[in-house]
């Protein structure tokens, strides 16, 4: 049986096998251990980072597929590890989905924001420090995507990565700034929280509320 070709394959493959080959097709030979680490210095950073035993399940399924080869490689004393190399289907296959693959819309989960949703379920205080928790990670992530953007610059060949990294480093940038209008925002969230809520001790949105804003809102679009 040959190799299958990238239309056989595209349909079976997750993301995450897509990050692999991407990766591969710098023509390299390298361990699952030096993908995710290769991942975890790029993708990570504007994606996200799958674990190893995901990483060693998509290469299982990549070479099954015939997209990849490996071999067990032997040091001088009793360790070995297994290399994988990307194949000429592989490189067709994520040749194929990086030009062809439809534009799927980002998701966002951004539990941080979740909370603020439902700060009414908490104080002021505490939605502050959740904010400037995220802050931190935010300045974090920003610092680590300039850091390796310089690093990449280097290496020709990671032109393209090195583009992707600025992006991410202006996201994080501006995710920071966004958390820190959203802290200003909160006093006058609860203020006006306060002042509906008069001597009552919990303010509840009008039962059945939202059905309305969702009768105004079709009404707007459907005038558009």
């Amino acid at each position: 049986m040959g190799e299958p070709d990238g239309k056989q394959a595209k349909a079976t493959l997750a993301a995450t096998s897509w990050a692999l080959l991407g990766l591969l097709s710098y023509e390299e030979e390298v361990s699952g251990y030096d993908l995710k680490k290769w991942i975890d210095w790029s993708v990570d950073l504007y994606y996200w980072s799958p674990s190893n035993s995901q990483i060693y399940t998509e290469l299982k399924k990549l070479q099954s597929l015939g997209l990849v080869t490996s071999r067990i490689e032997h040091d001088e004393g009793t360790r070995t590890r297994r290399l994988y190399k990307i194949t000429a289907a592989g490189l067709d296959a994520v040749t194929d989905w990086t030009n062809n693959a439809p534009v799927d819309p980002p998701v966002l989960k951004h539990s941080v924001l979740m909370r603020v949703t439902f700060g009414h379920l908490t104080s002021p205080a505490r939605l502050k420090e959740l904010l400037q928790e995220h802050v931190a990670y935010a300045e974090a992530r920003h610092r680590k995507a300039v850091e390796d953007a310089e690093g990449a610059e280097a290496e020709p060949a990671w032109a393209y990565s090195v583009l992707a990294l600025r992006w991410a480093a202006k996201y994080y940038a501006a995710e920071r700034e966004f958390a820190l209008e959203l802290i200003k925002d909160i006093d006058e969230a609860d203020a006006l929280m306060q002042k509906a809520k008069g001597d009552s001790t919990k303010l509840r949105p009008t039962p059945g509320y939202w059905r309305e804003i969702e009768k105004q809102v079709q009404a707007k679009r459907a005038a558009d």
